[in-house]
């Protein structure tokens, strides 16, 4: 089994901005964060393309490429490395009704632009995985949009992305909703099926996050497992969430410890890190934490985790087999709360 490697991204170390209030901590200069994760113990970064290339938009392809050839020594400097790139599309106003499912020609354009950008930095950055949270993919107004056409346009804007690098390997990021609440690729069922209509299946693959399993009314454990068990969990980012409310991304496992449990549970058994596939952390620390601890939550998930590995450790397999052959989950189910509370 390999040792589990953790990263970051640079947005979960944050001013604590937010829909319903403005900031609450000063901002962290970029190399500030990239050492910090290191002192805490983390293998590498995550990457949105302007969180490598702040001004991209106005730059040449040959700059952009260059910048991220800049980024790339800082992290071989602090011993990291870049865990992916995913282009931040939802951010412009010419994606605010969709990018690769924009109806809009120009907005569309962009949007591939940015995505084929997005290839560039990540080769630059030293990885070949583009992960895709589809975040605008859908709609706000049922009747705006064609879903079947929009759908088989969002499919093709995967293959021009395969077509543009061969060695491209696209990770979907499902989420049911926010900041649109009609997506058009809302599971990991959806994202699997899309990859399969692609022109390289063998190039589409998954992250799954534990929020947004839960926002869809799933089990985050067995949506990774169903991943797992098709090859296809290139990825994993780790967090927390209470009920099927806005995207929260609490701590891991302060909210659904047993669901904690099983999310390292499936991960450890199927040897997922083996093929370098990362566990991700995507939490974000409450507003009312002050500047001088603020990775703090970053500190605390890694430390769930690792607590929670070794309960799984130590998890009885001939014990379940018991309990399963005399059909007693009751009291499997009394031995996994004795686990989980140290009784």
């Amino acid at each position: 089994m390999a040792k589990f490697m953790f990263t970051a991204g640079p947005w979960n170390v944050h001013e604590g901005d937010e829909t319903f209030g403005p900031g609450t901590r000063p901002s962290v200069p970029f190399e500030e964060k990239i050492k910090k994760f290191a002192e805490i113990g983390l293998s590498g970064v995550q990457f949105h393309d302007d969180d490598a290339v702040p001004d991209m938009n106005n730059m040449s392809e040959k700059a952009i490429v260059d910048y991220a050839k800049d980024v790339k020594a800082m992290l071989d400097k602090y011993g990291l490395f870049a865990e992916f790139v995913a282009p931040r599309l939802w951010f412009d106003g010419r994606t605010s009704d969709g990018a690769y499912t924009s109806s809009h020609k120009g907005d569309y354009e962009f949007a591939m632009w940015r995505s084929f950008r997005t290839i560039d930095i990540a080769k630059a950055l030293g990885t070949n995985k583009v992960q895709l949270w589809l975040a605008r993919e859908g709609t706000l107004c049922a009747e705006s949009k064609n879903p079947v056409e929009k759908i088989l346009q969002l499919r093709d804007s995967v293959d021009k992305m395969l077509d543009y690098d061969p060695d491209v390997q696209i990770l979907i990021e499902p989420k049911p909703n926010e900041p649109v609440d009609r997506s058009y690729c809302g599971t990991a069922g959806h994202a699997l099926a899309l990859g399969a209509q692609t022109k390289d299946p063998d190039r589409v693959g998954l992250c799954i996050e534990s929020a947004h399993s839960i926002l869809a009314g799933l089990d985050p454990a067995n949506d990774m497992a169903f991943a797992l068990a098709l090859g296809k969990l290139w990825g994993v980012h780790l967090n927390d969430q209470n009920g099927m409310r806005f995207d929260q991304d609490k701590s891991f496992g302060v909210d659904n410890l047993r669901a904690a449990f099983n999310q390292v549970k499936v991960l450890y058994e199927n040897n997922f890190g083996d093929k370098g596939e990362c566990v991700g952390l995507d939490v974000k620390a409450m507003r009312t934490q002050g500047p001088e601890d603020c990775y703090r939550h970053l500190i605390n998930s890694k430390r769930v985790f690792e607590l929670l590995l070794e309960k799984v450790k130590r998890f009885d397999y001939a014990y379940q087999a018991k309990c399963v052959k005399e059909r007693n989950l009751e009291k499997l189910e009394m031995y996994v709360m004795e686990l989980l509370l140290g009784a």
